[in-house]
């Protein structure tokens, strides 16, 4: 058995195998797992990363294919982050995005990898944020996340992503989309794919008359036109990508970004792990589900169940001290 530190230093001698284990140990928070974490952490923050989000059907997969594609011919090596829903029976992600990316598989420069929500809301896995940081240890100079596409919670790509693309289609109600996801607020380009059908110029319209009513000091972003099926406009669309990337505004809110990023998750980590620790250390876990159970039947409300898990676990750490005494 492997220790954490051994897959890290394999992981930075960019061996695959390596990086697909170090991926699984974060993805099922085994222990392992942070002490891989650990050793690259440092390591990371290098590569660019770029968040694709959008309404399911807006060829999301297909424009990342794409993207890949005019990446590497930049020479650029991409790592690639697929967030699909999770399968309601087995936890395991569903959909299977790297499907329609299959051609990259065998290019040694391009890693793809399907992670499932696991019931995580907000478009991402819980540890896509961990996952960005093995693939950007490990070498690559531009990681990709496609979200989920779930509508309104579809913005925490906005604290992961360096440039975040929302993908619209026409004819699909995107103008109210965009209006009810608040992606006005997260969207550094506007990606109108599907270019080619009816409705792409009213869109862009509309894009454009619910920008002038946000009152927003960030420049506004760019409207590009896409026919991911065809490649069409995806070169003009990695040049504005990179040249986004580059600007002042963008170095400004990288570490605006950077900073937002490490407080939420320390605050997922401290979440967890208090939480995790209460229950041991109070009612252990048949303790625990009896409470829920409890809870479930309506005996108790959730505020009360919520205080004698807390005081079970203050009754715990207090017992040392009163046997001293």
């Amino acid at each position: 058995m492997q220790t954490g530190r051994e897959i890290a230093e394999r992981v930075l001698a960019g061996e695959v195998r390596a990086l697909a284990r170090a991926i699984s140990h974060v993805e099922d928070d085994r222990e392992t797992a942070v002490e891989v974490l650990r050793e690259l952490y440092p390591r990371a923050g290098r590569a660019a990363t770029i968040g694709v989000t959008g309404a399911p059907g807006a060829g999301k997969s297909s424009l990342v294919d794409r993207l890949i594609e005019a990446l590497r011919a930049r020479g650029r090596t991409v790592g690639v982050v697929a967030v699909d829903p999770s399968s309601a029976f087995s936890g395991g992600a569903i959909l299977g995005d790297r499907v329609r990316m299959m051609r990259h598989t065998s290019d040694p420069g391009v890693y793809i990898r399907s992670m499932a929500t696991r019931g995580f809301l907000g478009g991402l896995s819980r540890a896509t944020g961990d996952v960005i940081d093995l693939l950007d240890a490990s070498g690559k100079d531009v990681v990709i996340v496609e979200t989920v596409g779930v509508g309104q919670a579809e913005v925490d790509i906005a604290r992961l992503a360096d440039t975040v693309l929302v993908v619209l289609v026409p004819g699909m109600g995107d103008d109210i989309q965009a209006i009810k996801a608040g992606i006005l607020e997260i969207a550094d380009l506007f990606v109108i794919n599907k270019a080619d059908r009816d409705g792409a110029d009213k869109l862009e319209s509309e894009l454009r008359q619910m920008m002038a009513l946000v009152d927003d000091s960030r420049p506004r972003p760019a409207i590009l036109r896409t026919v991911a099926t065809r490649g069409d406009g995806v070169e003009e669309l990695v040049e504005a990508i990179l040249a986004q990337a580059s600007s002042a505004d963008t170095a400004a809110r990288r570490g605006e970004r950077a900073r937002a990023r490490a407080r939420g998750r320390l605050n997922d980590i401290l979440g967890r792990t208090l939480l995790r620790r209460t229950i041991e250390r109070g009612l252990g876990e048949a303790g625990f589900e009896r409470t829920v159970e409890r809870l479930a039947a309506r005996e108790i409300d959730p505020y009360t169940a919520a205080d004698e898990v807390l005081a079970a676990s203050r009754d715990a750490a207090a017992e040392p001290a009163r046997r001293e005494g």
